[in-house]
């Protein structure tokens, strides 16, 4: 005989969970839906207790009316949500199930059920009241939206169900659109597709923890911004996917804070204990995204801080690199350079998981909703986590871009927009030696940035290792004790250890000049070949293998970004030039612009 998920019942009518409940249908009755689709109301079993209060999803109604569904059938709960209604009762709405012994194949009735009703418990502190569920099911679906118990369940088969739920699909509550939502409004149920959806954050202060996440979704009126805090966290974000549609409901509307999104609507949601989220199969008609492209040539004409909607080609992308925030949090980063048909470069950053996995093999179409615009270096763009990247996106944008890229676009060189005020990153600003030297770089108020093709002639191997703090976010020279310790004035504490630094100083040369830089831990580490605790150890066991890893770095060419300042030490003034980055030569990529630079000197 099948074994009934013994408990299983009660978990359900509470609003606790249970995961792949095993229950015996021992009723099931049409009802008519009016002018929407007809709605099948269930009765199940666990053995202990029976509950009425199941309703399958349109999406299954299949199943009843082909009598797959049958009368004494036992079945696997696989997926469900609990709603519930305006008068306190709750409602399971069944989303996916199957049939594990047909009704033929069971003898009758499992068990002596009673019917279930939460009044039963009342007056005992939920901390008193048996818990029947095995130690595993204890933990809820996390597919399951739940709420608290707040008055009796009907557990009455015979009594008529309720005529409308304005929270479930199907119902004959009607679909409105997303324009239409505002504040005074509480009965309403949106079909949308989630266009972003963000990370789990979490923050710490003086009123306590908590969590939260976000998301924006659209329909063909419009769209709104979605935010759910700590137990709408745990009920919602694992159910979200980004491009699925969603019936969503009872959520609380207010007035949009414009410093936090850039969605275009008035007002913005937040989940509550009643809401509502349910997966909708039928989503061929509900849009991907919506987008106000801004040309990137008009970026300069837009505000500082401003948040747009680009599209572009990706001319040249950055590999990614690493910082530590403020708060010791370590983030990636990445950055890469878009042109569209103004012919003009922008810049974008791209943070965190998104600067992981980004790929710009090819020359893709990357369209971003939600940048910011910035005015450091000129005007360049950052992706935060609010906004929204596609790749070679399917929108007549993107197709009319590429088409005219692939016939002439290829061709340009494009005008950088974040060059203007010299704040250029790799493949911007290029720059011979001697320009730096003739156009005075470096001698404004402000430090300038140029990127160049360069030879390493010669590099000072004296003194370009050091012993740093070993503490993760402290790179400070410690003081030997003398004593098998090391000391960090900065931390104020002795370590048994330390990792070394490199500071090492280069001279480059191309065919106009030569310049002195000095080239910090990355930098220096990718000209010579090794990494820093290597180095140390050579130089304290092998010394001639330590010097010959200079010797083979020498008159080897790489592409430099460097950053120029005048600076005054010593009432004596001179100009210092540190490399930000450097990596080897794409003689591709490097022959492409040589040719456009030829084709542009031939037609002067």
């Amino acid at each position: 005989m099948t074994n009934l998920s013994v408990g299983a019942i009660e978990a359900l009518a509470n609003g606790s969970g249970w995961n792949d409940a095993v229950l015996q249908l021992l009723n099931i009755r049409k009802i008519d839906g009016g002018s929407g689709p007809s709605r099948f109301r269930v009765m199940m079993s666990d053995g202990r207790h029976t509950l009425s209060s199941f309703m399958l999803s349109t999406q299954l109604n299949y199943m009843a009316e082909e009598n797959i569904l049958a009368p004494n059938c036992v079945c696997l709960l696989k997926r469900q949500v609990t709603n519930m209604l305006k008068d306190g009762r709750r409602v399971v709405i069944i989303l996916e199930i199957d049939v594990l012994t047909p009704a033929d194949g069971v003898s009758g009735k499992i068990g002596d059920p009673t019917p279930y009703a939460d009044g039963q418990n009342k007056g005992q502190h939920p901390a008193q009241v048996p818990e029947s569920r095995p130690p595993l099911q204890q933990q809820q679906n996390r597919n399951e939206v739940s709420q608290p118990v707040k008055r009796n369940l009907k557990s009455d088969f015979t009594k008529k169900a309720p005529s409308a739920l304005p929270d479930t699909p199907g119902a004959s509550s009607k679909i409105v659109p997303i324009a239409s939502l505002n504040p005074y409004q509480s009965k309403w149920t949106i079909r949308a597709r989630v266009t972003n959806k963000s990370s789990i954050r979490t923050w710490s202060n003086a009123r306590g923890d908590g969590k939260l996440f976000s998301m924006e979704i659209v329909d063909d009126s419009g769209e709104i911004r979605v935010t759910g805090f700590n137990q709408e966290v745990d009920k919602f974000h694992s159910l979200i996917e980004v491009g699925k549609v969603y019936y969503i409901s009872k959520g609380s509307l207010k007035i949009a804070n414009k410093q936090y999104t850039s969605v275009k609507n008035d007002y913005e949601m937040t989940l509550n204990g009643e809401s509502s989220i349910i997966p909708c199969e039928d989503s061929c008609d509900i849009p991907m995204v919506q987008c106000d492209f801004v040309s990137i040539g008009d970026l300069e004409n837009r505000d500082k801080d401003t948040i747009v909607d680009v599209i572009g080609v990706c001319k040249s992308v950055d590999e990614v690199t690493r910082l530590t925030t403020k708060s010791n949090r370590e983030v990636s980063k990445r950055t890469l350079t878009l042109m569209d048909m103004s012919g003009k470069l922008v810049t974008v950053t791209l943070w965190g998981e998104e600067a992981e996995t980004f790929d710009g093999s090819g020359q893709p179409i990357v369209a971003i909703k939600a940048a910011k615009l910035s005015d450091f270096g000129g005007r360049s763009l950052s992706a935060s986590f609010s906004s929204t990247l596609m790749i070679n996106p399917d929108i007549p944008e993107a197709y009319k871009l590429r088409g005219w890229f692939d016939k002439e676009g290829h061709t340009m060189e494009g005008q950088s927009l974040t060059e203007a005020r010299s704040g250029g990153r790799f493949n911007e600003n290029w720059k011979s030696l001697g320009d730096v030297k003739s156009e005075q770089l470096g001698h404004g108020d402000k430090a300038d940035y140029y990127t160049c093709i360069a030879t390493i002639v010669f590099l000072r191997k004296e003194n370009c290792l050091y012993q740093a703090c070993p503490s993760q976010d402290c790179n400070k020279k410690v003081v030997d004790q003398q004593n098998g310790m090391f000391r960090c004035e900065k931390c104020d504490k002795e370590f048994p250890n330390f990792k070394y630094r490199l500071i090492l100083s280069a001279n480059i040369a191309d065919y106009a000049d030569n310049q002195w830089v000095t080239c910090f831990q990355e930098s220096a580490e990718a000209i010579l070949g090794q990494n820093a605790a290597y180095l140390g150890q050579l130089k304290d066991s092998n010394e001639s293998a330590f010097d010959e890893i200079f010797q083979q770095a020498n008159f080897n060419t790489f592409i430099f970004r460097n950053r120029v300042k005048l600076e005054t030490y010593n009432d004596e003034s001179r100009i210092k030039a540190t490399v930000m980055e450097v990596k080897p030569v794409d003689h591709r990529e490097y022959s492409k612009r040589l040719i456009v630079n030829i084709r542009k000197m031939g037609a002067k």
